[in-house]
């Protein structure tokens, strides 16, 4: 196991900018080493990405995605994908996305857009079962945290829009946010989910 903590992960954001998972993977793939994982993340063109999130972003589309076979629930999904220029908005490749995004969402079901969307009421709740689940396990005390930070991770992971993994494996390995990125730094400017809202007969919405 890489070694390497909480801390490290937070120290590797601010000095990339870069996304919590994202940030956490480099680590991991590097062995926990700072120089190589900052390295790992600009070759990848994650950082460079994210550094361009506070320019104003006024264009974008609104992918979408509806289910309607037979025998099975009524499904629609539409998200909104923001751009800078109209020029990257119309382009096929950010058209393309768009529904691709729709349509993991139809499949992944997810609650949030980014961490940062997630309540603190839920994470605490959350650290709080994994906590008690972990001792009933017999797991001692002292690696009880360890196991919170890990399972909020899979929690993030599981519900989280840009931690889940694409569900197309064989268009895009990866997580959603890191697919984002990478036609961010393809597109030169910055792109990112604004929203997404998810219909099922019988079901709620799940919007961000």
């Amino acid at each position: 196991m890489a070694d390497f903590t909480a801390k490290d992960v937070q120290a590797l954001r601010q000095a990339t900018g870069a996304g919590m998972m994202d940030a956490k993977r480099a680590l991991e793939e590097t062995g926990g080493d700072m120089d190589k994982s900052k390295d790992l993340l600009r070759e990848k063109g994650l950082a460079d990405a994210a550094k361009r999130t506070d320019r104003v972003q006024t264009q974008g589309a609104v992918g979408s995605y509806l289910h309607q076979q037979a025998g099975r629930p009524v499904l629609g999904v539409l998200v909104a994908l923001a751009s800078e220029t109209d020029f990257v908005a119309k382009s096929d490749a950010f058209q393309d996305m768009a529904n691709d995004l729709a349509m993991h969402i139809a499949a992944a079901s997810p609650q949030w857009v980014n961490i940062e969307d997630v309540p603190g009421d839920v994470i605490e709740k959350e650290k709080e079962l994994i906590a008690a689940a972990a001792r009933n396990e017999g797991k001692p005390d002292h690696i009880i945290d360890k196991i919170v930070e890990g399972r909020v991770g899979s929690f993030y992971g599981d519900n989280v829009l840009m931690e889940q993994t694409f569900v197309r494996s064989e268009k895009y390995e990866g997580s959603v946010g890191e697919m984002v990125k990478h036609l961010a730094g393809t597109m030169g400017e910055n792109i990112s989910v604004s929203g997404f809202s998810r219909l099922a007969v019988g079901e709620e919405a799940d919007a961000s």
